[in-house]
This record gives C-alpha cells, structure tokens and sequence, in this order.
C-alpha cells in the first residue's frame, strides 16, 4: 500500500533532519535503513507524528502489520486532528475501525498539495468524465435544453463540473474543504460565490444564506468517496433543494451493501445504503446507474451516477 506522508515538523530540528534521511532512504527502497533512522528521530522527540506515520508506512510494506498498527496509532495519538490519515490507515488494517471517517484536516492537507497539479493528473492520467456524465442524466431527468436557477457544487475542487454547468444554471456557488482548491476554481472566474469549509457543516450552516433563494440542483462529482455515511449529508441537502430540485452525485460501488474503505483510502458504497440514505431523507432515484467516472491503474472503477428528486 503506497501512502502519501507529509510533512509536519517535530519542533526539534535534529530529529526533523534524520527523518528527511529517513524518507531518503525510503525512496531508494532501503525499508531497513529508513527505519533505523526513524527509531532514532523518534528517540529524540517521541511524538513525532510524521515519522510514526513513515515507520507505519514501512511495518505494512514490510508485511508486518502488527508494528504498522502501532505506528499508525502513536502517529494518530501525536496528532489529534490527524493531518496524515492515520485512522484511515488503522482502519484499513482493521483496527481501530470506529474512527474510520476521514478527518477535514486530513482530506483539506491532502487537496492544498495536490491543488496544482490536480486537472492534469485526472483528465490526463485518470480519464476523469464525472462532469461530463452529470451533465447529461441532469437533462435526462430535467429535460433538454437545459436551464436551472441556482446550483451548488459540494465539494467543487478546481471546478471542473462548475465548468462543465454554468451554461446552464444562473447562479453557481461551490464549497470545498481546501483553500488550495478554491483558489484555483476562482481563477477560473466561474462562481458566484465560493467557500472554504467541510461539506456537511457548509449545508447544516451557511448553505442558503438570508434572502437567497433554494438550490435546484445541488451537484457532488466524486465528492463522495471522501465520505463514509452518506446519510448525514442527503438529509443535510433535503431541506435547500426546491420543491422540483435534483441531488446529483457520482461515487464508487462495489457488490456488497454497505460501505468499505478501498486500498486506495477512497470509500466505495454499494446501491443498497445509496438507497436507504435517499428514501431517509425523502428522495427517490429519478436515475441510477452504473458508470466508470475514472480509471485506477489503467482499470475503470466501478461507480454509481445518481440523480435523487424530492418525494
């Protein structure tokens, strides 16, 4: 399992040094070397998170998951917000399964580092098509052409389905969790208004502020697989969505009927809890459907395009 480690200083610059010994060992695939180096840095500041996350990150390629286990639990004990994913890490392992859900420090710090080079790395190398088939099962629900008042984007990143609607809606907002994020979807000079803030709290507190009207079409393109329960947040986006409004979403599935966290620390839902999340706050499926929104070592991802109404 290849895990991304960033970086947070130990405040002790000898133990950060050996730890960047560390990492380059590490990358030269001298597991045994990277982690003599890290005993030692954790020797000198033992709550060093980064470092027990790496020496996490080398345990489970080293087949050793009881070490890894214990490192990924001193890494998420050093850092109560867990920037790293730790939790996520441990409950890929099977531990520690009760703190699966990502945490807002975690995914924000994940997105801030991969703002940049975010477009290029899906449309290029992923295939990324989740816009695209939005767009179309919207007008296959809504009818075509196409013309919305107010549409919200959950999760909006850099803004690729903002692009792909704003033709066709009259005002757009989006919110995402990182600012890195949202500094790139304002360059694009698409959005009415733009939010830095973690989706659901977003929908329970500043979605439709005073005087603005309700949303007809609230939008999440693979916003979901950042998200365990899907439940919270359709109930959350029940009470701003008109009367004839539609909840669009794509996610990733797999056969079973719940929730799993995949390798790739992105949650697949199976169509039964999508389902059951929908009818408990109100909705029906006016379209739901397998689709391929991206490729994942060059093999489609099975996936869920969802179109939800109000009952």
């Amino acid at each position: 399992m290849a895990a991304t480690i960033p970086f947070l200083t130990s405040g002790d610059l000898i133990a950060d040094r050996r730890y960047r010994w560390a990492i380059d060992f590490l990358t030269r695939g001298d597991l045994a070397g990277a982690a003599d180096v890290l005993a030692q840095a954790l020797e000198l500041a033992p709550n060093f998170a980064t470092a027990w996350f790496a020496l996490g990150v080398i345990r489970d390629r080293q087949g050793d998951r009881d070490s890894a286990v214990a490192a990924f639990a001193q890494a998420r004990a050093s850092d109560p917000e867990d920037h790293q994913g730790a939790g996520l890490q441990l409950a890929r392992l099977g531990a520690g399964t009760a703190t699966r859900e990502m945490t807002t420090a975690f995914v924000g710090r994940l997105f801030d580092q991969q703002a940049q080079r975010f477009e290029h790395a899906l449309l290029d190398h992923l295939g990324y098509r989740g816009p695209d088939l939005l767009l179309d099962a919207v007008k296959r629900t809504c009818g075509d052409p196409l013309r919305l008042g107010t549409m919200l984007d959950l999760g909006c990143g850099t803004g690729l389905a903002g692009a792909a609607f704003r033709p066709f809606v009259d005002r757009l907002v989006g919110v995402d969790v990182s600012a890195g994020m949202i500094e790139e979807a304002r360059a694009k000079a698409i959005y009415d208004r733009l939010v830095v803030g973690e989706v659901l709290q977003f929908l329970l507190t500043d979605a439709t502020p005073a005087g603005r009207p309700l949303y007809q079409l609230v939008l999440a393109a693979d916003v979901f697989v950042y998200l365990d329960d899907l439940a919270p947040v359709a109930a959350a986006v029940a009470p701003i969505l008109s009367s004839q409004g539609r909840f669009a979403f794509t996610l990733e599935t797999h056969a079973g009927a719940g929730v799993v966290l995949q390798p790739t620390l992105r949650y697949a839902h199976g169509r039964k809890h999508v389902q059951t999340s929908l009818a408990a706050a109100g909705f029906s499926p006016r379209l739901l459907e397998p689709v391929c929104t991206r490729l994942e070592n060059k093999a489609p991802v099975p996936g869920l395009l969802v179109v939800a109404g109000r009952n």
